[in-house]
């Protein structure tokens, strides 16, 4: 039986793990490690042993993640990011011109972020901001690894555990098509409607398509006509003229969730979660 009462494992045993269980290979983990295979491989074992779990499937077709395995890398690495923030979050805060990094991915904010901006400058505790514009899904491991103060991050699809969060706004959801698209003059759609239709495959998301890294990138393939897409309807503030946003009624809707790290104790931090969460004129998302 496994002793649950202290950890079984240390940052070290973690990093080793996560080499092994993202490269799916000992001999390229261990490369990158810069160690041998040999007590690479006696290392996880030892591992597998303290924690009394099968972590890793070895056979002839290769090395495969146990259900266990799957856990510990998800939490292996947050608590590798944990202990980079840790570090990050004393160096800046050392430094005699410290600011708050708010992180996004590009149109990401729905449109209120200008406003929450002009109300955290009023506050006594705020300090200058900088906005970091990221790639899609980024934004939740730039705040992990101390890199940002707090984020814009977009549920049900961001992993938002560890953070503490206030949802700012729901978007309804709808499907961006070209003007000539055979559906374009509808007044609303079923995701039904669009069975058949090429969608853009996001990091991080099974699916056989190319890999989208931005909107805009996505956004000039639909004009393009080689794909659609169901997006939140705040795409409609910057849509292109040759597109159209027709609502989804069946689709999932999509909230912007503010982010910040657990337990916070940045007077900064606080001031922006003030100023996010106060109330303001709405938006306007469509």
């Amino acid at each position: 039986m496994v002793d649950l009462s202290r950890p079984a494992v240390d940052s070290e045993d973690i990093r080793k793990f996560v080499a092994v269980a993202e490269e799916l290979h000992f001999g390229r983990a261990a490369g990158r490690l810069g160690i041998a295979q040999p007590p690479l491989s006696r290392a996880i074992r030892q591992l597998e042993h303290r924690l009394g779990v099968e972590l890793l499937i070895r056979n002839s077709r290769g090395v495969r993640l146990t259900e266990a395995g799957e856990v510990l890398l998800h939490e292996g690495r947050k608590a590798l990011d944990a202990v980079t923030a840790a570090a990050r979050r004393a160096q800046r805060a050392g430094t005699p011109e410290r600011r708050l990094v708010i992180v996004m991915k590009a149109n990401g904010d729905a449109g209120l972020l200008g406003g929450i901006l002009a109300a955290y400058e009023q506050d006594p505790d705020a300090m200058p901001a900088d906005v970091m514009i990221c790639g899609v899904g980024e934004q939740a491991r730039l705040l992990r690894d101390g890199r940002a103060d707090v984020a814009l991050l977009h549920g049900p699809y961001d992993d938002i555990s560890g953070f503490d969060t206030e949802e700012l706004v729901t978007l309804r959801a709808v499907a961006v098509l070209p003007r000539a698209h055979r559906l374009a003059r509808r007044r609303s759609l079923q995701l039904a409607d669009l069975d058949g239709e090429t969608m853009p495959r996001w990091p991080g998301m099974p699916g056989d398509g190319q890999e989208m890294r931005d909107s805009a990138q996505v956004m000039q393939l639909i004009a393009l006509g080689r794909m659609v897409a169901v997006l939140p309807e705040s795409v409609r503030a910057n849509l292109r003229a040759e597109l159209v946003a027709i609502p989804v009624l069946d689709g999932q809707p999509t909230s912007v969730v503010l982010a910040w790290p657990e337990r916070s104790r940045s007077r900064a931090v606080a001031a922006f979660v003030r100023a996010a969460t106060s109330p303001r004129e709405p938006a306007r998302v469509g």
